[in-house]
């Protein structure tokens, strides 16, 4: 019998989570919930989900503050959702290592659509590498698909599961340029629709944890007008 996806919700509305976490289980998944913001974190270390969904309003500590925080250590995806229909939000919920972000009211369905497409996702990418081991930036940079282990100068780099699929995708390109619509339609399996910053911020922390100049990256390059580039 084939194990089941566990997925975490962390969110205060009892009766939303009531009717998730039914529908959810009547599609095949193991689900667990919290209810409390500054209980989470204890949580996903106790329950250790494959995927989180995490509303960003919450009693005791703030979704926000909770995806920047369990970052480091929790590698599966994030699905954060609100009730604010706000840019702003948006943007800071991907800078902070957020998969992907809906607003509520959220349909079942739809959420049910995006927690299949994230684990898809990572599974595809995964499977698909899983013997792959490849070395770019003059063999500095190592990306280790089968244990999804990222070194740089010998030294680890923790990388969220969205991160390491993007290396991952850029890699496969390294020395070459590759546009914002293939890294999009790689990664989401969505044409680009000009708008979506979602590459632009995973390429900003990428940069980050690999110690980059932001004014003048070297590793993952920009390409006016064209895309980004990795070096081979």
């Amino acid at each position: 019998m084939a194990t089941k996806d566990k997925i975490l919700l962390i969110d205060d509305d009892i009766e939303l989570t009531a009717l998730i976490s039914q529908f959810l289980s009547a599609n095949g998944f193991s689900v667990a919930v919290e209810h409390y913001g500054d209980k989470a974190e204890e949580k996903i270390l106790e329950y250790k989900p494959d995927l989180i969904v995490l509303d960003l309003m919450l009693p005791g500590l703030d979704g926000l503050t909770i995806c920047k925080d369990i970052r480091q250590s929790f590698l599966g995806a994030i699905i954060m959702l609100t009730a604010l229909d706000d840019d702003i939000d948006e943007v800071t919920g991907l800078e902070v290592g957020a998969d992907d972000y809906l607003c509520k009211p959220i349909k079942p369905r739809v959420l049910l659509a995006h927690i299949r497409a994230q684990l898809r996702r990572q599974t595809t990418l995964t499977q698909n590498h899983q013997q792959d081991i490849r070395q770019v930036n003059n063999g500095e940079l190592k990306i280790d698909a089968r244990k999804r282990i990222v070194t740089y100068h010998q030294k680890e780099i923790l990388l969220s599961s969205a991160e390491f699929d993007l290396l991952w995708v850029l890699s496969s390109s390294a020395g070459t340029i590759i546009t914002r619509d293939q890294l999009h339609l790689e990664i989401f399996r969505l044409e680009f629709d000009g708008y979506d910053r979602s590459i632009d911020l995973r390429i900003s922390r990428l940069r980050k944890k690999l110690g980059e100049d932001p004014k003048d990256p070297q590793i993952i390059k920009t390409i006016r007008n064209k895309g980004y580039l990795l070096a081979g």
